[in-house]
């Protein structure tokens, strides 16, 4: 069979203009069956809207030109944010079920339920999910960041697609669960399927990819087989992207801190003794309930799932606390429970040693303002028909009592210092790319003048020049005000080491919590290790380079 028989999708000289401004220009790619293109480039480069045109979805208003090719079959697609392709009225199995119902329509009919329900299953096992049978039944909201990405991830699998376009498949994913995803991918393109791979992961990035297109401002600046991009890129845009640092643990930060110094920690840099804590959790169990979730309490006779169980923690002003663990553990819970998100829950959450309310609506606007939470998916957080930047001065008006003019200039200085400029700030949300709208969140919480920064995987969807700038940022905030504090939700050890203290959770429990340097150096408990010894097997595979 020629090479030209295996391109199962191809984009030639494609152009994306949106507003008279071209998002992409002159890009060219081809996917392979059996082999993976990925598609790297700093957020807002296109990589999204390159993808997407796979689909043959464009921006509104958008004006195309060039061609795109794809072959006979369906393009599956794993979006950066998942949660905008779930019905949030409709529970997270209905869609996979209504796939598998087509494809079992030769089979006797007693015999349809029973096998759509086993390849519904399949795929969702295929996909990496846990226990699948007790996800069917959830509803979007009640399933974490990764799980509602690995849901589509099925939704792709069960559809038997050709080409897959996956967008960030593995952004906010444990060390332990990126693995599985990797495996699947690897099983999904030695079934022959083609995919085009978008990520900032460039771990992923080398351990998948068989060719590698780089995008800079739309356009194609180095493309070519993975070894030869990534040991000897051309470009200096190419090398900037892949300097080694402390995303891929080669570099200056790693679990012992920064440029080879141990990493302060609760121990070894003590809070004064006067420092009372911030913010402390008391004794928290969360749960939701087999429906829509609400606050009613579980005497109800309601079947409610926990999600979290006993936790507690203590922030200091001027502390980081790290909170890791898998997709699913409850991470994402407990700081929605801390910003008022999340009200089903026992236990407490005290403010300078105040009772919080459990629910954001019977919060003061200056507890609101004290406890800001950045979203993991920041697209679902932002008012599509509203601008960047009224969203941003709206926060500094209603929480902080602002005018509207000091605001806006307060608005734009911060977009500007997590690098976007006025052509961001001017545009709607659906403008923007998801890295570009993760830096926007930030901002906003910022604006809000916060005294805890709840911060859910915000650098996960970033590429790792825009990520260095955003932990610069945080790490000055932290130095200029020596009140504040940071929870960091994460499933990045390396980041994590950032860290002053980490609480490690598993499935909704606390198996481990301490100072940074003693939790990575010497964990104790199983789990803890599993995540440490995953976490540096990806750290001693980008150090070793490529096999």
């Amino acid at each position: 069979m020629s090479a030209a028989a295996n391109v199962v999708a191809e984009v030639e000289d494609l152009r994306v203009e949106v507003g008279g401004r071209a998002v992409v220009d002159g890009v060219r790619l081809r996917v392979r069956a059996g082999r993976v293109t990925a598609l790297v480039g700093a957020s807002g480069s296109g990589k999204t809207t390159t993808g997407l045109a796979l689909l043959g979805a464009y921006p509104p208003g958008a004006r195309v030109l060039g061609t795109v090719t794809v072959a006979d079959g369906l393009v599956g697609h794993v979006p950066q944010h998942p949660a905008a392709v779930l019905n949030p009225a409709r529970r997270a199995g209905a869609l996979l079920t209504d796939i598998a119902r087509t494809q079992v329509r030769h089979l006797p009919r007693r015999e349809r339920p029973r096998a759509a329900e086993a390849r519904v299953v399949d795929a969702l096992s295929r996909a990496q999910l846990d226990d699948p049978t007790e996800l069917l039944r959830r509803y979007p909201h009640q399933l974490s960041g990764g799980q509602q990405q690995r849901f589509v991830l099925a939704q792709a699998l069960l559809l038997g697609a050709r080409v897959v376009v996956a967008d960030e498949p593995t952004t906010g994913q444990d060390a332990l669960t990126k693995r599985r995803i990797v495996a699947e991918l690897e099983s999904v393109v030695r079934q022959g399927i083609g995919v085009l791979l978008l990520s900032h992961d460039l771990d992923v990035v080398r351990r998948l990819a068989h060719e590698v297109v780089v995008l800079k401002d739309g356009r194609v600046v180095e493309a070519g087989p993975v070894e030869q991009v990534v040991t000897a890129p051309r470009h200096p845009w190419t090398r900037e992207l892949f300097a080694p640092g402390e995303e891929d643990g080669t570099g200056a930060t790693g679990p012992t801190g920064t440029n080879g110094r141990p990493a302060p920690d609760a121990e070894s840099v003590p809070a004064p003794a006067s420092a009372a804590p911030l913010l402390e959790v008391r004794n928290l169990t969360a749960h939701h309930h087999g429906s829509h979730t609400t606050s009613r309490p579980r005497s109800a006779g309601r079947r409610t799932v926990d999600v979290l169980r006993d936790v507690s923690l203590h922030v200091r002003p001027g502390r980081r606390v790290a909170v890791v663990g898998r997709s699913g553990s409850g991470k994402t819970t407990l700081g929605r429970c801390l910003a008022g998100l999340h009200r089903t829950y026992e236990g407490e959450v005290r403010l300078d040693g105040v009772p919080l309310p459990r629910s954001l609506r019977d919060r003061t606007p200056a507890q609101l303002a004290a406890v800001q939470y950045v979203f993991q998916d920041a697209q679902a957080s932002f008012d599509e028909h509203r601008t960047v930047l009224a969203q941003l001065a709206r926060t500094a008006v209603r929480l902080r009592g602002a005018a509207p003019a000091d605001a806006a200039r307060e608005a734009a200085a911060l977009l500007a210092e997590v690098g976007l400029g006025e052509q961001h700030a001017d545009s709607r949300p659906g403008r923007l790319s998801g890295g570009e709208l993760q830096r926007a969140a930030l901002a906003r919480a910022l604006l809000a003048r916060p005294r805890v920064l709840v911060c859910d995987e915000i650098t996960s969807g970033l590429d790792a020049v825009t990520r260095r700038g955003i932990l610069a940022v945080l790490d000055r905030l932290l130095r200029e005000q020596p009140d504040l504090a940071l929870v960091w939700i994460t499933h990045d050890l390396t980041t994590a080491a950032r860290a002053d203290h980490i609480l490690v959770l598993d499935a909704g429990d606390t198996v481990e919590q301490g100072p940074a340097r003693r939790v990575l150096a010497a964990p104790g408990h199983p789990f803890t290790a599993a995540l440490v010894a995953a976490s540096r097997g990806e750290r001693e595979f980008a150090a070793g380079g490529l096999p």
